[in-house]
């Protein structure tokens, strides 16, 4: 029985010494160490989606300068062709020749050169507002599968751990088998829940990798970057959502909310569109300056003209009310995203308080007195002072309590991140 024993201590450091190894083989891979600001910072500057609404708001401050612009004057010229008397092409003297050239100028009233530039003004302030709320967006997208991938790491690493001892209990109980020790059926127990585990943990490897290509999409990184996601502690220190009230942050996400902005930005560049399509109702007028070397009386005639067209049919009247039904669908629009707000604000605000009471009412020293625990019921079964049937019992509800624990944590900080995404704001670092 000594013997046996000696036998059996022996594969045990034999095994974890091969683990060891592992372990260390493994931290030799180089792997990208990342945080959520290194993450957002890459994501500013790399996300292609970003960059390509940067183009778009220079190309609405291009529409300003457009709309700065006067009309270009207009020369005209006409010279004879052919004199049949002389035949001669192109003769511009003043004996035989006959040419004709004119100037004109248009100007526009009503103010139209102003009224556009005003409308170009706001059309920039629409895609800034655009680029804002997709940046809003986008980081929330960002945050949100950061903390799922980092909580979804730590439950992974819980099942390497499990699956890691219990693949040393498996081997002494099948040594323990071959001796006669223990029952066939307790090593089927025990590699039936091995199998279990390794399932789930492949799965949530598989989920890992979904969601840290993801990450890698948005903040430009290679696809085959190994990434280890760290957080800083004290963001779960910070978050204290019952210390905020309903009405304020409402007002921040009325202050701040780029999408609320735009749908009132819209609003008033149907109102400027309305007072511009007015003034295009008002002609504009042309003025030219002529010059006839014969062709008019007197010869070398000189004149000045005027040309109004006269609005008799047209008026602009259905770009008029075209703006005006713009107005009105505006001001609808703005109702219906204010009470989108109030909705987001509200639901996201009782929310964060529901998943905040639950946290707290948590032990926080609960997970590490579940280690020891464990460590002690492994101890004690293979001392053979609990039963197979307790061992597996506490080993699942060791798991389903940190798996628990991670998946509670995550929807804090999803919470957290919801509260800054429906106020349009940093108000929870």
């Amino acid at each position: 029985m000594v013997n046996k024993f000696v036998n059996l201590k022996r594969l045990f450091v034999f095994l974890l010494a091969l683990f060891a190894a592992e372990g260390v083989s493994a931290q030799q891979t180089d792997t990208l160490t990342l945080s959520l600001p290194e993450a957002e910072k890459l994501f500013v500057q790399n996300n292609h989606q970003l960059i390509a609404v940067q183009y778009q708001i220079d190309q609405a401050r291009a529409d300003v300068i457009t709309a700065r612009l006067f009309d270009n004057p207009e020369l005209s010229y006409e010279n004879l062709l052919y004199n049949k008397e002389t035949k001669r092409f192109l003769e511009i003297s003043r004996a035989t020749g006959q040419y004709q050239a004119s100037l004109s100028q248009m100007i526009k009233l009503a103010g139209k050169r102003n009224k556009n530039i005003q409308l170009a003004n706001i059309g920039v302030k629409l895609a800034d507002y655009q680029y804002f709320d997709l940046i809003r967006t986008l980081k929330y997208t960002l945050h949100t599968t950061f903390y799922k991938a980092y909580y979804e790491q730590q439950s992974a690493a819980v099942y390497a751990q499990q699956i890691s001892s219990l693949k040393l209990l498996l081997q002494a109980n099948e040594a323990q088998l071959k001796l006669g020790n223990v029952a066939a059926k307790e090593v089927i127990r025990i590699k039936s829940l091995l199998y279990t585990l390794q399932t789930e943990y492949s799965m949530s490897l598989n989920e890992i990798e979904d969601l840290q290509s993801e990450i890698k999409l948005m903040t430009g990184l290679k696809p085959a970057a190994a990434l280890k996601l760290v957080t800083d502690p004290q963001e779960q220190l910070h978050f204290k959502p019952e210390q905020r009230s309903y009405i304020g942050l409402l007002d921040t996400a009325r202050n701040n909310r780029a999408d609320l902005q735009l749908a009132r930005s819209e609003v008033t560049y149907a109102e400027k569109n309305l007072s511009l399509q007015k003034a295009n109702a008002v002609p504009d007028v042309e003025l030219s300056l002529s010059y006839d070397l014969k062709g008019s009386y007197p010869d070398n005639y000189t004149g000045i003209g005027l040309r109004v067209p006269l609005p008799l049919f047209n008026r602009n009247q259905g770009e008029i009310k075209k703006a005006k039904i713009a107005i009105a669908a505006g001001n609808v629009a703005l109702k219906q995203q204010e009470a989108v707000l109030e909705s987001e604000v509200h639901n996201s605000y009782v929310s964060a308080l529901r998943t905040e009471s639950l946290y707290q009412g948590m032990d926080t020293q609960f997970n590490s007195d579940f280690d020891k625990l464990i460590t002690e019921v492994i101890k004690n079964f293979r001392s053979r002072n609990i039963s197979l049937m307790e061992f597996l019992d506490f080993y699942d509800s060791y798991k389903e309590n940190t798996l628990q624990m991670n998946n509670l944590k995550f929807e804090r900080m999803k919470a957290k991140e919801e509260l800054n995404f429906v106020t349009g704001s940093n108000i929870f670092k």
